[in-house]
């Protein structure tokens, strides 16, 4: 046998080998068991994009609701504010209803970091309404219960309508697919202390010396019910507690400027350089 035709026999060889070295691998159990983690994980992963490109929509509408809140300290005509608000809110939650389905049957826990984000945000946004309208703070039982979602408010949320279609009707409630977790709710309610230092500054540039003082009281309020909580909650809040004590204090701050200049000017609480003695 020449070297030639040698090197085809050995070839040839190793070919089959390799073959049956790959039919051996594809009909092994731990290939085939490895093939099905490959399909859950990116099941898994397809899911967790979803999820954050959900809570991104749902952050942004939720900002464009605060910022339209705001104008309440301008306008005169807050229940129009309030309406126009309520209209994006149920947007907000069609979306959120979009989170509820893909969760379905989900451990929430395994996709929370996806849309945590999205959810403080609504919480922030529904507070602040709900603040303006009533003077209190909203409880986590009452978000909750407008989270209870139907199956038309479901498919509707996958497939938005056209803006001049009417709204689906609501025949029968199902139970409550999503809830918002007592975290996510301490966490928007922090940040909710920030948009309410930005409303006090507001209403003491448009003249209103009343809405300062309310904005002060409850305040207070907030941050004694966050300094109970120490740290045995969430590690996030201890960061965000920092943020309410100078939005408290800017409130403060911004009271006392009232009360000072509000305060009766008499010879005997005027300023040291109004004395008699400073004066030429």
């Amino acid at each position: 046998m020449s070297k030639g035709d040698a090197q085809g026999c050995l070839k040839k060889s190793g070919g089959l080998q390799e073959r049956d070295a790959s039919a051996n691998a594809s009909s092994s159990p731990v290939i085939a068991a490895f093939k099905v983690f490959q399909q859950e994980l990116d099941t898994k992963h397809d899911k967790h994009e979803r999820l954050v490109k959900i809570s991104r929509d749902i952050t942004i509408e939720s900002k464009r609701t605060i910022f339209l809140l705001h104008r309440v300290t301008s306008v005169t005509d807050v229940e129009s504010i309030l309406k126009e608000s309520d209209v994006k809110l149920d947007l907000v939650r069609r979306k959120i209803a979009q989170i509820a389905e893909e969760l379905k049957g989900e451990d929430i826990y395994q996709f929370h970091r996806a849309f945590t984000a999205g959810i403080q945000e609504y919480v922030e946004a529904v507070s602040f309404q709900h603040y303006i309208r009533h003077r209190t703070l909203i409880s986590l039982e009452e978000i909750n219960a407008m989270l209870v979602f139907t199956e038309a408010q479901s498919t509707d949320a996958k497939e938005p309508a056209e803006e001049d279609a009417p709204p689906p009707t609501v025949t029968a409630v199902s139970a409550p697919p999503f809830q918002v977790i007592p975290s996510d709710y301490l966490l928007g309610v922090a940040d909710l202390t920030g948009e309410l230092m930005r409303m006090c500054i507001g209403s003491v540039g448009n003249g209103d010396i009343d809405t300062p003082f309310q904005l002060s009281q409850f305040l207070r309020q907030v941050h004694d019910g966050f300094s109970y909580i120490g740290n045995s909650g969430p590690y996030e809040v201890s960061k965000k507690l920092h943020t309410l004590r100078q939005s408290l204090a800017k409130v403060e701050d911004a009271c006392y400027a009232l009360r000072v200049a509000a305060a009766p000017r008499s010879p005997s609480t005027c300023w040291p350089t109004c004395s008699p003695a400073a004066t030429p």
